[in-house]
């Protein structure tokens, strides 16, 4: 599946996305997980924040 992502990734005008990774803790239970989005490369800064 991560293939079939980068490849769609560098084609065309989608050059301009990137697949950004964040580890994310419950409050719960104080477990981490992990949350993955596709972004525009300018809102990178904001995910993550």
């Amino acid at each position: 599946m991560a293939k079939k992502v980068v490849a769609t990734l560098k084609s065309g005008d989608s050059a301009s996305f990137t697949k950004v990774i964040k580890m994310v803790k419950s409050e719960k239970t104080g477990a981490y997980s992990f949350e993955e989005k596709i972004v525009n490369k300018e809102h990178t800064k904001d995910f993550f924040n």
